[in-house]
């Protein structure tokens, strides 16, 4: 795949599959499964290619666009897909005041100290704001693949749905491990 791309235009879709596929993916027998996968994933374009030993690539992609699968092409050991390109302007993700202050709150309680950090570092330092600032933190978060899955999907509303996963994880926090109340806020 990795060198049929970078024979062509560079562009790699990467898309979340579905379910338990790990269970039969990794199998020679079904090495070449295609297990169900969500409608909505990125492409990006080659950007740097190291070729390694074993046939593996490393690779960097510049993200160019969300997209949605239309059709899947099985005509390759690897997924091709007929595409709709779903762009999500970068000034839709531009954060009011109010909203930037939300997310800044709720990565403080989440995170603590590191957040803290990493905010000085990104929007102080650097100018993060909007589009930029809400990819990377989607992007780099230690949230579920499922929770990103979400956040990506939300496209022009993905602030507030990052707000909403991080909130949500800290009222799963607060009730404990088996949702008893028992958690860090709430010592029984």
């Amino acid at each position: 795949m990795v060198t049929d791309a970078s024979a062509g235009d560079g562009l790699i879709g990467m898309i979340l599959l579905k379910g338990e596929w790990q269970q039969d993916y990794v199998t020679q027998e079904s090495y070449h499964a295609y297990p169900d996968i969500f409608e909505v994933g990125c492409a990006g374009r080659i950007e740097e290619l190291v070729q390694l030993p074993e046939g593996r690539f490393n690779i960097v992609l510049q993200g160019i666009s969300e997209f949605r699968v239309r059709h899947e092409i099985r005509e390759r050991s690897y997924r091709q897909a007929e595409v709709e390109w779903c762009p999500v302007a970068r000034e839709a993700l531009d954060c009011d005041q109010e909203t930037l202050e939300g997310l800044r709150e709720v990565l403080f309680s989440y995170f603590g100290a590191p957040a803290q950090e990493a905010w000085r570092a990104l929007v102080d330092e650097r100018g993060f704001r909007g589009a930029e600032l809400i990819n990377f933190l989607s992007f780099h978060l230690d949230v579920s693949p499922l929770e990103k899955q979400t956040i990506l999907e939300a496209f022009a509303g993905r602030a507030d749905c990052l707000i909403d996963v991080l909130s949500f994880k800290l009222e799963e926090r607060k009730l404990g491990p088996a949702g008893t109340g028992g958690g860090p806020d709430n010592v029984q």
